[in-house]
């Protein structure tokens, strides 16, 4: 019983320590609205195997880059979210 102890503890604090993993796909949707032109598209992929705050992160940054490269035109606008 005594040799049983420390390993339960380590075992447990172990479990505590490690940071659950999971995949995670970002979508992003793409809202034009112009005179010229009206729709949406959206675009999914996956971020692999991340913890969900760096996979937060990682689509977050997405949708800047997104919103950059279509401009700053009030018709365009990306959202993206896990």
């Amino acid at each position: 019983m005594k040799k049983l102890l420390p390993v339960a503890i380590i075992s447990v604090a172990g479990m505590l320590f490690t940071s659950c993993k999971k995949d995670y796909t970002c979508t992003c949707t793409e809202t034009i609205t112009s005179s010229t032109m009206n729709g949406t598209t959206t675009v999914t992929f996956p971020l692999g195997k991340q913890t969900k705050s760096k996979a937060t992160s990682m689509c977050n940054d997405e949708q800047t880059t997104a919103n950059t490269s279509v401009g700053n035109s009030a018709s365009d606008v990306v959202t993206c979210h896990l």
